[in-house]
């Protein structure tokens, strides 16, 4: 594995004999660029629509918040008790779903606050969301985070946080499931039938690909019953039913438009 990239000698200046780049930060530092680049292309291709970056890093700080929020709250009684703990993961460690939590609420506000169409941009964060999900766990790739449980099969990998046993890659697991979700969205983006489909249809995939792969995690895990339902399921699975429920309205909402444009004529 390869947690740190590099290190940025310091030779003692400000009493630091050296900076680590870590290879997980440079991974979702390199993921939102990407998205953001595409985000805001699409937006001003596609809708008319000019982002600041502003936007940008508000949503990465929302990120940045959310994701350390639901760290510590995994195990929260490990934090009070060790304190130092917090600072030795300000660059690395974060929970997805904490972070989501906080910035499709944060984005939803910008919206409104300057008269933005709501479920077309959310269909361009699907996509963006997915590319750095898709960059970002494979920094947890590299880093040795987010491993799996031990197997036996050919393609178990042997990580150090897990005593170099050989373990799922649920990181590199996630990432082809996302892949493929990426290829998903981008077909049904072209013949997409209503704004909202591929925001909703992404909660509902990668909902049900986090609550598979959340049954080959091996790391320590918050749970909400234990060795039964993690946080991330919980999430997932509560996500999932309101995705549905909006998807069926906003369908359902099609079709009532459609039979009234037919009565027009």
């Amino acid at each position: 594995m390869y947690p740190e990239l590099f290190n940025i000698n310091l030779k003692g200046l400000l009493g630091l004999n050296y900076i680590p780049i870590e290879s997980y930060a440079v991974c979702i530092v390199l993921g939102t660029l990407l998205a953001s680049l595409y985000g805001k292309y699409t937006l001003k291709k596609e809708l008319g629509i000019s982002i600041s970056n502003n936007f940008i890093y508000l949503l990465f700080l929302a990120g940045y918040i959310g994701g350390k929020v639901f760290l510590y709250l995994e195990r929260p009684q490990y934090y009070i008790t060790n304190p130092n703990a917090v600072l030795d993961t300000y660059s690395s460690g974060f929970v997805f779903y904490g972070s989501f939590i906080f910035v499709i609420p944060t984005a939803i506000w910008y919206f409104k606050k300057h008269s933005l169409p709501i479920w077309p941009i959310l269909d361009v964060l699907a996509i963006s969301t997915t590319l750095i999900q898709i960059v970002g766990r494979t920094g947890c790739f590299l880093a040795g985070c987010c491993y799996g449980k031990p197997t036996e099969h050919v393609f178990g990998m042997a990580f150090p946080v897990s005593n170099n046993l050989p373990v799922h890659p649920t990181q590199l697991y996630e990432s082809m499931l996302l892949f493929i979700g990426l290829v998903i969205m981008l077909v049904i983006k072209k013949h997409k039938a209503f704004n909202g489909q591929l925001f909703l249809i992404y909660l509902s995939y990668y909902g049900i690909c986090r609550i598979v792969l959340e049954i080959f995690r091996g790391d320590v895990r918050g749970q909400i019953i234990s060795g039964v339902l993690s946080h991330s399921q919980g999430i997932a699975i509560i996500l999932i039913a309101i995705s549905l429920m909006a998807y069926l309205r906003l369908y359902k909402q099609l079709t009532i438009n459609s039979k009234n444009h037919e009565k027009s004529f």
